[in-house]
């Protein structure tokens, strides 16, 4: 699913009102989500990943500097932000995976994100993918938030696709990290980028939404009104978490 601007400063690229970023040429974080029919991933593990997904590829050394992808993350960056969700199983997972990309995988989903396209330059191997039937269920109620972590907390009042709620995930990741310094963003990167996404109850919601916390406000171009979607509860504590232990297969 397609979501467009979460949006707080005025000097943000997320803005629910025309700006002059409009008027440049509009690229799309494409992001691919691994549903297989007979075990589809869990969807809180769907949305952390996907928010992981995003911290990933923005702190890649090919997103930065004269890395092979900076250009693309800076035009996208420069313009409307925006992010498209796809499914894939088989064989159309096997060639999402053959394109330059990183895969994320969690317990149970694999997200795989890949550099900004241009809105209507999609690669005909991501093209094709569906944007619909990401509809992702947990097999029971998430485990608490880690109190130690981030947490990006859901608006309880909307009901999105998985598909529309990892885009609305991965734009509340984009906002923490802007938040960040660079020791804060090297620390949270460390940890494996360490982070919880759970739906608010009203009462929280309340007090998230008139905060000074990281908002997101989705444009409303798919599924709902425009409106605040993820707010973002602790990024200020990325600085305190443990580094995650190394791979033993890596």
């Amino acid at each position: 699913m397609s979501s467009d601007d979460p949006t707080p400063a005025d000097d943000s690229p997320f803005h629910g009102e025309p700006t002059p970023r409009d008027e440049a040429r509009q690229y799309v974080l494409p992001l691919v989500v691994h549903i297989e029919k007979a075990a589809p991933p869990a969807r809180t593990d769907a949305l952390e990943t996907a928010a992981r997904a995003v911290l990933t590829i923005l702190s890649d050394e090919r997103s930065l500097g004269d890395g092979v992808w900076a250009q693309a993350m800076r035009d996208w960056q420069d313009a409307r932000i925006r992010k498209v969700v796809r499914r894939a199983r088989g064989a159309e997972w096997r060639r999402a995976e053959a394109l330059p990309g990183i895969t994320v995988t969690g317990r149970s989903a694999e997200v795989r994100v890949f550099p900004p396209v241009p809105l209507d330059g999609w690669p005909k191997d991501l093209a094709r993918l569906q944007v619909s039937g990401t509809d992702l269920e947990d097999p029971g109620p998430p485990d608490p938030a880690d109190p130690a972590a981030p947490v990006l907390w859901l608006n309880p009042e909307l009901g999105m696709s998985a598909g529309k709620t990892m885009a609305q995930t991965g734009h509340g990741a984009q906002l923490a990290w802007w938040e960040l310094s660079e020791k804060e963003r090297t620390a949270w990167r460390e940890s494996g980028f360490a982070l919880s996404v759970r739906t608010a109850d009203p009462a929280h919601w309340r007090e998230l939404s008139v905060s000074e916390r990281p908002l997101v406000r989705d444009a409303g171009f798919t599924e709902i009104a425009p409106g605040l979607t993820v707010a973002v509860e602790g990024h200020d504590r990325v600085g305190a978490l443990p580094k995650r232990a190394p791979d033993p297969a890596g």
